[in-house]
């Protein structure tokens, strides 16, 4: 019988257990830390402008060019470097959803697990799923809007029962 593995993550950490038998305690397989989520503010950010800024350059918004023209008007876009703006953690929530999805497709690959139970916290479910391979997402059984990353092999087990009895 392959083991099923049940993965509980937030952005700054994703354990992963195993459960080959259900009347065996869990094993531990991975412990992922994400370094940049314990970073300081002033480590990930910078009071630099950078290429996209509206500073008083004709190649960016705001130039001195003629008034109420830019040369990028027709293009769309700002400028050709123009990136969404999103914070240093989403940035750093994505990256770690992308090393989670790796880890879990080469292992999915090497037949480590057939199933997943995924618990993820509200903020970091949606980013993990959207980064998740398709094969991934069609292996997991459950999954629960909850962030058990701080619970122990037992507590999680008693917690994730909880919660599929809730939603039965």
């Amino acid at each position: 019988m392959q083991a099923t593995w049940i993965m509980t993550a937030n952005a700054g950490r994703a354990r992963i257990f195993s459960e080959s038998d259900p009347a065996q305690p869990l094993q531990e397989v991975e412990d992922m830390v994400n370094p940049a989520a314990h970073l300081r503010t002033a480590e990930t950010e910078t009071d630099r402008l950078g290429p996209t800024a509206a500073t008083n350059s004709s190649h960016n918004i705001g130039g001195q060019g003629t008034p109420g023209y830019s040369h990028t008007a027709n293009a769309g876009a700002p400028n050709k470097t123009y990136q969404p703006a999103v914070t240093p953690e989403e940035h750093a929530a994505e990256k770690f959803a992308k090393d989670i999805s790796k880890f879990l497709m080469q292992a999915h690959q090497e037949g480590r697990f057939k199933q997943l139970i995924l618990s993820a916290s509200p903020q970091f479910l949606g980013t993990l799923r959207a980064n998740l391979d398709q094969h991934i997402l069609s292996a997991i059984t459950q999954e629960f809007n909850k962030d058990y990353t701080n619970s122990n092999a037992q507590q999680l087990r008693e917690q994730l029962h909880a919660q599929q009895a809730k939603s039965e």
